[in-house]
């Protein structure tokens, strides 16, 4: 074992160098010269810590915290679900339909993708309602860039108001046991007032569409694009009742969230029309691949102790990161320095308490729309616009992201301030 022949001190700081190399493929989404992105990096950086470690496969598979890899598998399947059954496009199409004035279709599409992605994942939903978007836009001739950033934004904003909406929130819900229906009555206020915050910003800043009427009876059908699948009744109801069976559980139940997505998973997943290869070819194995990295290696990192030093260091200077200000600082930084999921995993163990979750969930997800870069949610809409023939450069992104970022986390701060 390589663990063996090192000293303690040695194991420890070859440890911390596997765990800056790994946060710096976060920063970078790779290591430079090396055919690696985000998760290749995690998954090597695991097998480097297990290796100085000196743990065996079992010891590293305890540092993985499997209720939260099963339920976002679970929930994967449940998006995958009604992807094949047309549902995203479908709702963004009729949407699309409605004879309503651009501010007015900024909203409703704005409503759509956060009250979606607050119980389907957000990455899902902007890459199922962006090319339909796009193609909306240049029909109705309308600037593509508000309704196409205002999607991420939206998406972001809205899979903050459940425990279920991104893949960062079923992390602290799970580490921290918070309650689902205690967490949403703490979220869905700031989250209700970003959305409105972001179609104010949107529909009524200097250059927007304001009130200009874009809708009518001649609005144009907007046509299915080429590789989007046609709308089945029959798949869309089974996903939209799985997924509303769970919510509801959730919400009124104690019974474990992760076994009962799993229970829903595999309801869908008996089909006689779907092959559970088409519907398992949409699980994004990547990111549970990366969660699996990340776990093991901070773990590691955890046990050199410096971790908990570094923390002790920022509480003798007057930072305490249980505290609102600090917290809040630390996570929008960290979340845009190495995403999200890796900013909440690093600051995890230091945190306890529903207060404490519900505002690293919220700070963590609403920073995303900071920079293009901020989360995944935003990349996947700029690629997919791209291939539209439409740009979205990082300073398109920042003045609309900047100030809507800075609002919705006055809000929250302020919401939070006031809750007992």
């Amino acid at each position: 074992m390589v663990a063996a022949s090192l000293s303690p001190e040695l194991q420890a700081w070859g440890i911390a160098a596997v765990f800056a190399v790994v946060y710096l493929g976060m920063f970078l989404g790779g290591l430079p010269r090396l055919k690696l992105d985000r998760t290749g990096v995690a998954l090597l950086g695991a097998i480097a810590a297990i290796a100085l470690a000196g743990w065996s496969v079992e010891e590293a598979a305890r540092s993985v915290d499997l209720p939260t890899l099963v339920l976002l598998f679970a929930f994967m399947v449940v998006s995958a679900q009604l992807r094949l059954g047309g549902f995203y496009g479908a709702v963004t199409r009729r949407v699309g339909a409605l004879p309503l004035s651009e501010a007015g279709l900024l909203g409703a599409l704005i409503a759509v993708a956060g009250v979606l992605s607050a119980v389907f994942s957000n990455d899902v939903v902007c890459l199922a309602m962006t090319p339909v978007v796009a193609r909306l836009c240049l029909q109705r001739r309308a600037d593509p860039v508000p309704f196409l950033v205002g999607l991420a934004c939206a998406a972001n904003i809205g899979s903050a108001a459940t425990l279920i909406g991104n893949p960062q929130n079923m992390l602290i819900g799970s580490v921290l046991q918070l309650h689902f229906a205690d967490y949403v009555r703490a979220a869905l206020p700031p989250v209700a007032g970003a959305l409105l915050l972001l179609w104010l910003w949107l529909a009524y800043r200097p250059g927007g569409p304001g009130r200009s009427a874009g809708g009518g009876p001649g609005v144009p059908e907007v046509v299915p694009v080429d590789d989007e699948p046609a709308y089945d009744t029959v798949q869309t109801a089974k996903g939209l009742l799985v997924a509303g069976a769970l919510v509801l559980i959730f919400l009124v139940t104690d019974w474990p969230r992760e076994v009962c997505a799993l229970v829903g998973a595999g309801v869908l997943l008996l089909s006689r029309r779907l092959h559970s290869a088409r519907v398992l070819g949409f699980i994004d194995w990547p990111l549970l691949l990366l969660f699996i990295g990340l776990f093991i290696v901070n773990h590691a990192f955890e046990g050199t102790g410096l971790a908990a030093q570094a923390v002790q260091a920022l509480a003798a200077q007057g930072v305490h990161l249980h505290e609102p200000g600090p917290l809040l600082v630390v996570g929008v930084l960290l979340s845009n320095l190495v995403s999200n999921v890796p900013a909440v995993m690093l600051l995890l163990p230091h945190l306890q308490g529903e207060q404490a979750g519900v505002m690293l969930a919220l700070v963590s997800t609403f920073a995303g729309n900071l920079l293009l870069v901020g989360s995944i949610a935003n990349l996947i809409v700029a690629d997919l616009a791209k291939q539209q023939g439409i740009a979205i450069g990082w300073r398109q992104h920042l003045r609309i992201g900047l100030p809507v970022t800075l609002m919705s986390l006055a809000l929250a701060m302020g919401w939070l301030s006031l809750r007992p």
